[in-house]
């Protein structure tokens, strides 16, 4: 009997009889009781109940993935080529550096900020490689944390990704909003957004999306930008950016860059999120990378050797492959050539959706304004749609998508939009 529970077996059941309230019991079987079950991701929600219709028009607007235009996911050419090479080169699996290769950051920061920027001629951006754009948030909201002593307060957009506020306060870091979305013309309230950026705490960090504001779709206009940057700069507030979708919003890689540089033109310093799975379909590799531009390289080469620190007991170094195939489409013309062409169909795929769909709604016979639908860039559409319309659309005709009416234009092909039009017409009627 040594060693057995007194909670299995025959004895427990005897036990169980005499005692169903027994302590010994309750105690052994409550280490995880205080755990509360956790809601459901909304997303992996949506597409459990896509998955479950058997209506053969259904459609599923609710990932956050490219598709090509037969609704297949899609591997571009420029990465099929590079590991290729990855393959003939006969790489070893060793460990990454802690802070990532070397080649891959260098590459990320001259994407970001441009071939010629002044910040890495001076050396002045701490680069590192992270797990994709989440894990290079996380990066970033870890060593803020720990050594950003002007403020713990991180201000997002009202709506932002909605993994934004998870992350942050993770780390510690108290989550606050400020204007964003002004739903009655489902574009960007640039006033109301002055209106609170002007009244944030000095020193405060802002949270800003590159290009492709996710979920809205609704970016500034250059003007605004420029507005926003000096308000920003006057009110001595800390940029943060996060761009997940360069080149993939517009399909021009310099045209989407477009806010990050202006501020560095105009003198802040800043902090940068990067993803590559949308922009080269690295969804599962995890291909990302954090930097911070400090006033000199010393600054930055400090800020290097404690953020390496922090990798170091996150999860030690980054994955290579992912990594290996970024560093070959960026380096080499050829498949760089090709990467540049692959990212600016897939962003013309999108744009082009979004025209036919308000034309089909128009075709329909729809009396509503439409046009915030390609106003709106990227790969997400806040549509405008109401909770109840929307709940008709997943009822009535089998379209999934968040409640909020955001749709991934991704999921609308040339087979299924003029029916996802001829639906949004019925039940916006």
């Amino acid at each position: 009997m040594a060693g057995r529970s007194l909670c299995t077996g025959s004895l427990f059941n005897k036990f169980l009889s005499k005692n169903l309230s027994s302590p010994a019991c309750v105690k052994l079987g409550s280490t995880w009781s205080n755990v509360e079950m956790g809601p459901p991701d909304a997303i992996l929600g949506i597409t459990e109940a896509f998955k479950k219709d058997s209506s053969p028009t259904k459609i599923n607007l609710g990932v956050g993935a490219y598709r090509d235009d037969n609704g297949k996911p899609f591997v571009l050419e420029c990465v099929k080529r590079a590991e290729q090479k990855m393959l003939q080169e006969k790489l070893d699996k060793e460990y990454a550096p802690i802070s990532g290769t070397a080649d891959f950051c260098l590459e990320s920061a001259k994407l970001a900020f441009g071939e010629n920027s002044v910040v890495i001629k001076e050396g002045r951006n701490m680069t590192v490689q992270g797990v994709s754009g989440t894990g290079s948030l996380r990066l970033g909201a870890a060593f803020f944390s720990k050594f950003y002593s002007k403020s713990k307060d991180f201000w997002i957009p009202t709506p932002s990704w909605g993994n934004h506020t998870p992350i942050f306060k993770h780390a510690g870091l108290d989550v606050k909003s400020y204007k964003y979305y002004d739903a009655s013309t489902c574009g960007f309230d640039f006033q109301g957004a002055m209106e609170d950026i002007s009244k944030i705490p000095e020193g405060s960090v802002i949270v800003l999306h590159a290009c492709a504001h996710n979920p809205t779709g609704v970016d500034p206009k250059p003007e605004h930008w420029k507005e926003m940057s000096s308000l920003i700069k006057k009110r001595n507030l800390f940029p943060f950016f996060d761009m997940a979708y360069q080149g993939f919003a517009s399909g021009d890689i310099d045209k989407d860059a477009f806010a990050l540089r202006l501020f560095i033109e105009d003198g802040h310093e800043v902090a940068l999120a990067q993803s590559y799975a949308k922009n080269m379909g690295l969804y599962g590799e995890r291909a990302g990378a954090f930097t911070i531009v400090a006033g000199s390289k010393e600054e930055a080469d400090r800020n290097m050797s404690q953020m390496k620190i922090i990798i170091r007991g996150m999860y030690s170094s980054p994955p290579i492959h992912g990594a290996s195939i970024v560093t070959r489409v960026l380096t080499s013309p050829e498949l760089r050539k090709l990467w540049l062409g692959e990212v600016k169909g897939m962003a013309d795929r999108i744009i082009t959706m979004r025209e036919k769909l308000v034309a089909g709604l128009a075709k329909e016979g729809s009396s509503r304004n439409w046009q915030h639908i390609t106003d709106q860039i990227g790969m997400f559409c806040f549509t405008g749609l109401k909770t109840d319309q929307v709940e008709r659309l997943t009822k009535d005709f089998s379209i999934y998508l968040t409640k909020d009416g955001r749709i991934s234009v991704a999921g609308v092909s040339s087979s299924n939009v003029d029916y996802l039009a001829r639906a949004m017409h019925e039940v916006t009627k």
